[in-house]
């Protein structure tokens, strides 16, 4: 969330300062806007029991957008890997019966107790399963997000002084 601020925040003061044709109030609303809708896709939860693993979004959330999913540990039948466009390795539980696939969630706090639950409770050999995003990965994006937000200050500063 911090990184959509530092990427939206210095907008409407540059419409100010560039005669934009467009409203800064337009742009406050679109970016409270788009911040509450981040905050939904953001909420995901994902819940483990005896019976199941799920996963769910705020009630607000997945009336409109994503509905999240629901399987009991008996119908996982294996665990796939695909390849994503950008190099990755992202993993799906496959069904017995439809043969539905549904994402493994690998941005999660304890990714590596998931796996061992997701082990234990499916016979699944889970030996090979990495994050899909190293710890040091966020923290380069979070030395960048604040370096951005001071630049953002600067530019803020900027171009209220010249109003």
């Amino acid at each position: 969330m911090s990184l959509y601020i530092a990427l939206t925040i210095p907008l409407p003061f540059l419409t100010k300062v560039t005669s934009a044709p467009i409203s800064p109030l337009i742009l406050w609303v679109g970016i409270a806007i788009g911040l509450i809708f981040l905050y939904g896709a953001l909420s995901e939860q994902v819940l483990l029991d005896e019976e199941k693993i799920q996963v769910t979004y705020p009630r607000w959330f997945s009336l409109f957008f994503r509905k999240g999913w629901s399987l009991s540990w008996s119908e996982i039948k294996d665990l796939k890997l695909r390849t994503t466009g950008q190099g990755g390795l992202v993993y799906y539980f496959v069904t017995h019966g439809a043969d539905k696939a549904y994402l493994l969630p690998m941005r999660v706090a304890g990714f590596a107790r998931l796996v061992k639950i997701v082990e234990e409770k499916t016979g699944i050999d889970t030996t090979d399963i990495r994050p899909l995003s190293q710890p040091w990965m966020y923290l380069f994006l979070l030395v960048f997000t604040l370096f951005l937000l001071l630049i953002d200050g600067w530019t803020i500063w900027t171009a209220t002084a010249q109003i």
